[in-house]
């Protein structure tokens, strides 16, 4: 069975990792996706990630982030950009993400970068997903 949206199928993972309470999971690795997470680590909503080579795709393994009373950091993931359709923003419209404490992932011209860094730079493009 092939997968339509890997980035979906990702945030997935990591959502269902993070209810169950686990402390790591894994996932099969692509640029894309650890850019992503190395933007979602930055903003401090995972502890770390790291890639594991297996001779074949890879895989991405996700240490997920708790509080000290033992609840998730990261209390949504939502994919906004499907392949079905494409969610494109200019540099004035590029959103905030539960008023500014969450954060916006954009697939821009200069590269990934979080919402905060593509309004610094004054550049718009596509949102694939918000992490709060």
């Amino acid at each position: 069975m092939s997968i339509t949206d890997p980035i979906a199928d990702m945030l997935t993972v990591i959502r269902n990792a993070q209810s169950a309470r686990k402390e790591k999971v894994d996932c099969p690795a692509s640029k894309i996706k650890e850019e992503v997470l190395k933007i979602v680590k930055t903003s401090g909503y995972i502890e770390n990630y790291r890639r594991i080579e297996d001779g074949k795709q890879g895989i991405l393994r996700v240490y997920l982030r708790y509080s000290k009373n033992k609840d998730g950091v990261i209390t949504g993931l939502k994919r906004i950009s499907k392949p079905g359709r494409r969610v494109y923003v200019d540099k004035e419209h590029i959103p905030y993400v539960y008023g500014g404490t969450g954060v916006a992932v954009l697939s821009t011209s200069k590269g990934m970068m979080s919402d905060q860094e593509a309004r610094k730079d004054k550049l718009g493009g596509e949102v694939l997903c918000y992490v709060w």
